[in-house]
């Protein structure tokens, strides 16, 4: 695996090196060893996917809060997510920053979130499905999340959004 770092302290680009034959493709998804030489502890408890039906919908922006603080590797496992990590860490270099990138199962890339930073995407095409590790069991009264078109943070989704979800279009603004 490639990894490569984003303008997001912690947040990391996950690329596969592929072992290629007639038969199609193998690639390895997690390595503890791997992640660890590269300064990401990321230990997963859970796994969650999600499948959203249209092209254009946006799921996020979500976090835990303590004391369920988790990290996330994501995925995507058919079609195509423009996938967003946003820095909320009070006192980060990059707190208020974001980093988005294409998932897509042609090329199998991944992106690790770190913890107090708000993860979300958009579906880049319809039927389309993501996986995702979390380092935190998920706890209810531990989530949180910030509006994806808040003005505080101007995230440049690359489509017109077409899916939202009741408790998505209703997280805060960000009050400077």
């Amino acid at each position: 695996m490639v990894f490569t770092p984003t303008n997001i302290a912690g947040a990391t680009v996950i690329d596969p090196t592929p072992h290629q034959d007639p038969r199609g493709r193998f690639m390895r998804a997690w390595c503890s060893r791997e992640f660890a030489e590269h300064g990401l502890n990321f230990v997963p408890l859970q796994a969650n996917m999600g499948l959203s039906v249209s092209k254009g919908t946006v799921r996020g922006m979500h976090f835990q809060d303590a004391p369920a603080l988790e990290a996330k590797l994501v995925r995507c496992t058919r079609g195509s997510i423009f996938d967003v990590a946003l820095d909320l860490r009070p006192g980060s270099a990059t707190y208020g920053k974001w980093y988005g990138t294409e998932l897509s199962v042609e090329n199998g890339r991944m992106l690790y979130v770190p913890e107090c930073c708000a993860h979300g995407y958009q579906t880049l095409e319809d039927g389309t499905e993501m996986y995702y590790m979390t380092s935190a069991f998920y706890t209810p009264s531990a989530v949180r999340g910030v509006r994806f078109d808040d003005p505080a943070f101007n995230i440049e989704w690359p489509l017109p959004v077409t899916a939202l979800s009741e408790q998505d279009s209703k997280w805060p603004l960000l009050k400077n």
